[in-house]
């Protein structure tokens, strides 16, 4: 039976059979009326009608409790898949065979997500605080599963570890596998690239085709939502080509994301240290590659310290090489490291104070990211 809004009603045995006609005129109508023999009569409603809710998931209200602590709601992609996205070839859906950085890179994504979910932190002792900032001990804080399965059994390892804690740098290490301990190699993640891949299939960013290499057939991914992939290229784009201060707005997630500056500066970051950056930069020109290349060195430098922004030196070794190239080139331009501080502002901004352990996880991260070169 319509409603007057073009909304269906649907009545409970024993209700009274009037027109939809009579429902809608009578003012006095309640969706819990009594009838004639006294009993009360229950319908399922509708919000805009006055009606009550049918059903409630309580894991809903769940979210949204997390989301308000945790300051907004979680991305639809991790740091892990939106990285993965920029390495793959939009048609073919594969990596490239000679990419050697981007599996350990995707390990330290993984403790960043899960810092930035509040999942992981530094172990709060001053003893701790001596130690290099890739050293110090990591702890689980909340063993509450996310909903992501890589995520999930990362920290179902670490919170098993609890009684023999890690390093940041272990931590990678293992879940990369490179260990000589045969002990801990139970701790490697395997086959983290599909299984990214088959999680962005089920998100519909993706699709599987099977693909012919010469003398075997292997499962592709090429790109099926380009509008995903084309937003996160621009949010890289935006943020390297900023010579000012402020942070782009197309530089951000979208509103109301959690730490949407401080995921920006991470996705760049190890983007640029799994060697898939270049991808992002196909519509720019030479010089503007080189630019963007060096902001992204000043940026690592500046976060892969605590606290952001108290390195005292011009960048990683790559941007000191890619500036001196620039002056012999006769380009004297500054390097922007003003602009880079303004950014850093805006990351401490979504920190909990100067004590956020979290967000010294993730520095170390970074940190063990920027010497990625020379650890392969």
């Amino acid at each position: 039976m319509s409603s007057a809004g073009g909304l269906s009603r649907r009545r409970v045995a024993g209700a009274s059979s009037s027109s939809a006609s009579d429902d809608a005129a009578s003012p006095s109508w309640t969706p819990n009326s009594p009838s004639s023999n006294g009993t009360v009569v229950t319908h399922a409603g509708s919000a805009f009608e006055g009606g009550s809710k049918v059903a409630c998931d309580p894991r809903d209200l769940d979210q949204v409790q997390e989301d308000s602590r945790y300051g907004g709601r979680m991305p639809r992609l991790t740091i892990m898949e939106e990285v993965l996205l920029l390495g793959l070839k939009d048609k073919h859906g594969y990596l490239s065979f000679w990419n050697d950085s981007i599996s350990y890179a995707l390990r330290g994504c993984i403790l960043i997500e899960l810092a930035l979910r509040r999942r992981i932190a530094l172990v709060k002792d001053p003893n701790q605080r001596r130690s290099p900032l890739a050293d110090r001990l990591v702890e689980v804080i909340d063993d509450k599963p996310t909903g992501e399965t890589i995520l999930d059994e990362a920290l179902k390892m670490m919170k098993g570890q609890e009684t023999d804690r890690m390093s940041i740098n272990g931590w990678v290490d293992l879940l990369s596998g490179e260990t000589w301990n045969v002990m801990k190699i139970g701790y490697q993640l395997k086959q983290v690239r599909e299984r990214l891949a088959k999680g962005l299939v089920d998100k519909g960013v993706l699709r599987t085709e099977k693909r012919n290499f010469l003398l075997f057939d292997m499962a592709t991914h090429p790109v099926a939502d380009v509008r995903t992939k084309e937003s996160i290229v621009t949010r890289a784009v935006s943020l390297l080509t900023a010579t000012t201060s402020a942070v782009p707005p197309s530089a951000l997630d979208k509103e109301g994301t959690q730490c949407r500056v401080t995921r920006t500066v991470c996705l760049v970051c190890a983007a640029y240290a799994a060697s898939v950056l270049d991808n992002a930069f196909g519509r720019l020109t030479y010089e503007d590659r080189e630019a963007a290349f060096q902001r992204c060195d000043e940026i690592l430098a500046e976060f892969a310290c605590w606290p952001f922004g108290s390195t005292s030196g011009t960048g990683t070794g790559g941007g000191r090489r890619r500036e001196a190239v620039n002056i012999g080139m006769g380009n004297t331009a500054p390097s922007g490291r003003e602009s880079v501080l303004g950014l850093v502002q805006e990351v401490k901004r979504e920190m909990n104070g100067e004590d956020d352990l979290s967000f010294h996880l993730i520095a170390g991260v970074l940190e063990v990211l920027s010497k990625l070169d020379s650890l392969l």
